[in-house]
């Protein structure tokens, strides 16, 4: 128990700059308070005292303001950073080494009995306020960025963002086992955020853009050739698309393309 407890210190102490001494931690950090009264209620659970090992929890949340049903299974040194308002479910699984913060929700999308909250596998940091929902796996060493939803399996040392969450970062990326080298080397990423990590959606839409870019020019080219070559004629070719325009859509009163285009100035040819 003394060796557990002395794991559970040291744990706060690596992830928790503001953590000054053992006493500190010990007395005033409600996420150590919630996973030593979680290992109780885990045993009178295990037990058969499935009422005294709820009333055990709800005993932690009024205290600590985390809920973690008795059922859940968690590994050694998981570390709770603040905590207020950290859902943990009944089927959830939890390896070693994970860090969970504020707002965090290891909840279930099923009504129906038997496995249905997430599994993690061991060093899962889970930023504030996301979401893993569902019987999924989320793969060793991964990071789940602040309020992500994630309603997917996550693989090994993946990074998901946005809602719902997408992987921006896999084991299959050359540069993970740098990147993973390097944050070993200068500790855990805060709240699952991977300092390097781009927007998903900006960076879809740089990569279209910069497609678009490459066609343009190549078509320029292709254009200019069949007209010196006397193929097409001749046309004005353009500098940009300021002109252009989406056709608005028509009214629901039946109003005809013909009549509708007329009466905004438009013209049908156009």
């Amino acid at each position: 128990m003394f060796e557990r407890l002395r794991e559970d210190i040291n744990s706060v102490f690596d992830r928790d700059p503001a953590a000054r001494n053992a006493f500190e931690i010990v007395i005033t950090y409600p996420g150590l308070h919630a996973v030593l009264l979680h290992r109780a209620a885990h045993a009178l659970w295990l037990h058969g005292y499935k009422l005294p090992a709820r009333m055990l929890s709800n005993v932690a949340r009024l205290f600590t303001g985390i809920e973690i049903h008795p059922g859940a299974q968690i590994g050694r040194r998981f570390f709770i950073d603040h905590g207020m308002g950290v859902v943990i479910g009944e089927t959830a699984v939890i390896g070693d080494d994970c860090t969970l913060y504020h707002g965090v929700t290891l909840g279930g999308t099923s009504w129906q009995k038997g496995k249905r909250h997430p599994t993690l596998g061991r060093d899962v940091v889970v930023g504030a306020g996301a979401k893993v929902l569902g019987p999924i796996d989320i793969g060793e060493g991964a990071r789940i960025g602040s309020n992500a939803v994630v309603v997917k399996s996550v693989p090994r040392s993946g990074t998901v963002v946005g809602v719902p969450g997408r992987v921006i970062e896999s084991s299959t990326d050359p540069t993970s086992q740098r990147r993973a080298d390097t944050a070993k080397r200068i500790g855990f990423d805060a709240y699952g955020a991977v300092r390097d990590a781009p927007d998903p959606v900006a960076n879809a839409i740089n990569r279209m853009l910069d497609h678009i870019h490459i066609m343009d020019r190549r078509m320029e080219a292709m254009s200019r050739a069949l007209e010196e070559h006397g193929i097409t004629r001749h046309f004005e070719h353009l500098d940009d698309l300021d002109g252009c325009g989406i056709d608005p859509v028509l009214p629901d009163s039946g109003q005809s393309k013909q009549a509708y285009t007329n009466t905004t100035g438009m013209a049908e040819s156009e």
